[in-house]
């Protein structure tokens, strides 16, 4: 279960400080490319861990988490130094990253809370004292001019400790900042160099000359909120959802053969979206749109480097009514998700480039959507900074920069049980939570004396 929301506890925080590159690195100046500097990417990623006391050897109570993440912070910038500069904004509203070495912002903190209190082994989202945990420093949180990471160290009064990190998404993505936190683990625990050479080649990315739109790109379209769909974010709840075997093969009971081989992302995806546009109870003839969060990094030929840590992902939009989503079958969303997932190739990562410069890098679509970004095998949950690996390592919370009403995250996580699966992320209004948490459940249930009966395991897939 998630960590109760009301939980309060204290955070007593030092002063924010500047971690530097431990050597000189180089001053210059590094565009961003045309998928990084998106109107849409214009936020701050919050991931957060939480790590339990390192009882295995002798000097435990001498190892202090802040020093050695402190440390091995600088050692890292000295490979990715880029991040230890900051964004600037050009001509045409182009982004680039002045490498001026001013550092990242880092503070040290502790709570008089134990991981037991925080949900145990059974950790989830939405975290209590989110805003505690990872503070907000005034005047350094922006996108431009502003420390690209802004990071939090919180000792837990059980000896374990809390890293949390927000991340400034023009200059990358998920895989980009697992990779960045991989080196930072690999580090601090002794290693001279990361594993994985860090490669910036952001004009591997950028648009063609001259730009040419040739694929669709519903994304992007200007949608115009004729209904004030848009609810404010006072009003919003946020929870958490488990699905972990049981619960996924009961979804599965409800593809049709033809679709048997679908991914448990898009068979969860197909799902939610219909259960959510269902609880939001639209005009049945209102058009709604699914985005969905598509990694591109295998869609290169050749692939891109494997250190390339820049924004590597589409994010292309399904279009139906409410009523065709909510009366169809499930597969009809199914085979919706399915095709605008398989239309991401690298003609459609280039085209989407030359959009952004041709159209002036317009936001993403903001009305009627249901956003959906899968980090469930981003392996953040294999950073490891010296203590193992973390209870929990994802998203701290759902939402895509200030929309959070329409998106959710997808995180590897376990149960109580000890089950492994997937928890969701879902931020609605109180009264439409109600209704989702019902149609869900409705959903589910339809199939729980099949899932019961069925004496066959679940496929590999399903799980």
């Amino acid at each position: 279960m998630a960590a109760q929301e009301s939980l309060v506890f204290t955070v007593t925080r030092r002063a924010p400080e500047l971690i530097t590159p431990a050597k000189p690195t180089p001053h210059e100046y590094k565009l961003l490319s045309d998928i990084d500097d998106q109107q849409s990417h214009r936020f701050r990623i919050p991931v957060i861990y939480f790590y339990r006391k390192k009882n295995d050897f002798i000097d435990a109570e001498k190892m202090d988490p802040v020093k050695v993440i402190r440390d091995a912070l600088s050692r890292t910038l000295v490979f990715y130094y880029p991040l230890a500069g900051r964004v600037r904004e050009g001509a045409g509203r182009k982004l680039g990253v002045e490498c001026t070495g001013e550092g990242v912002m880092f503070i040290e903190a502790d709570a008089d809370v134990t991981i037991e209190q925080l949900g145990g082994d059974a950790i989830q989202p939405p975290f209590p004292c989110m805003e505690e945990i990872l503070f907000d420093v005034p005047g350094y949180s922006g996108v431009l001019d502003c420390p690209i990471l802004l990071i939090q160290v919180t000792r837990l009064k059980c000896g374990g400790f809390i890293f949390a990190v927000r991340l400034n998404h023009t200059v990358s993505d998920a895989g980009g900042l697992r990779q960045f936190l991989n080196a930072v683990g690999e580090i601090a625990r002794g290693a001279s160099a990361p594993s994985v050479s860090p490669v910036w080649q952001r004009e591997l990315l950028s648009a063609r000359d001259p730009p040419r739109v040739t694929c669709t790109h519903h994304e992007y379209d200007d949608v115009p909120d004729t209904k004030k769909t848009l609810n404010p974010l006072g009003n919003m709840v946020h929870h958490s959802f488990f699905f972990g075997p049981t619960e996924i093969l009961a979804l599965r009971l409800l593809v049709p053969p033809h679709l048997i081989k679908c991914s448990t992302s898009e068979l969860l995806t197909a799902c939610l979206w219909r259960c959510r546009t269902s609880a939001l109870q639209p005009d049945p003839e209102e058009e709604v749109r699914l985005l969905y969060n598509v990694n591109a990094r295998g869609k290169f030929n050749p692939p891109l480097p494997k250190g390339y840590y820049g924004n590597a992902f589409a994010f292309p939009a399904a279009l139906t009514t409410a009523r065709k989503l909510c009366e169809n079958p499930i597969g009809y969303a199914l085979e919706l998700v399915r095709k605008i997932k398989n239309d991401v190739t690298e003609e459609y990562m280039r085209s989407v480039a030359d959009l952004m410069v041709l159209r002036g890098r317009p936001p993403s679509t903001a009305v009627r959507i249901f956003h959906v970004s899968d980090v469930s095998r981003s392996r953040f949950s294999d950073i490891d900074f010296g203590w193992g690996k973390p209870v929990y390592g994802g998203p701290g919370r759902g939402g895509v920069g200030n929309r959070p009403v329409a998106a959710s995250f997808y995180v590897s996580c376990k149960n109580k049980k000890g089950e492994n699966g997937i928890v969701v992320t879902v931020s609605l209004p109180t009264f439409v939570m109600e209704k989702f948490a019902v149609e869900l459940d409705g959903m589910l249930k339809n199939n729980e004396h099949l899932v019961i009966n069925n004496t066959s395991p679940p496929t590999k897939s399903a799980l």
